[in-house]
């Protein structure tokens, strides 16, 4: 069976942030977030409706969720959707849960990577 994904309606944001921001500051009390903190920085990945105004953040971006779940052992999951969009001169951004797998690709290139997945066989769900 086809990997099959769900095309998210909401818009995303990454946003950056000085590696010392207290990542409760961050935490939007509703809807999709993905956290990251390294020694450089807090990355917050958010609906875009979330960013507040003193924020730097990168706007823009449409996901998609590989529905799941998907099972450890699974190998070449990013890889097999991320060649298709390389190919297509697609830049994109992933995020892995513990269940599933995201991809982000800017909105004005949300076009040309439905058409690169669908033609290389995968299933999209939604607009």
């Amino acid at each position: 069976m086809p990997v099959q994904l769900k095309l998210l309606s909401e818009p995303f944001a990454m946003c950056r942030f000085a590696p010392h921001t207290s990542a409760a500051d961050l935490i939007p009390p509703a809807g999709f977030f993905a956290l990251t903190r390294t020694e450089d920085e807090v990355s917050l990945v958010v609906d875009e409706a979330a960013v507040q105004p003193d924020w730097q953040a990168e706007t823009g971006w449409r996901g998609m969720k590989v529905l799941g779940p998907l099972d450890f052992s699974l190998i070449g999951i990013l890889s097999s959707l991320a060649a298709p969009l390389a190919d297509a001169g697609i830049s994109i951004f992933a995020i892995s849960t513990f269940d599933t797998d995201y991809l982000l690709v800017k909105a004005d290139r949300l076009a040309d990577a439905l058409k690169a997945l669908r033609e290389a066989g995968f299933v999209i769900h939604g607009n």
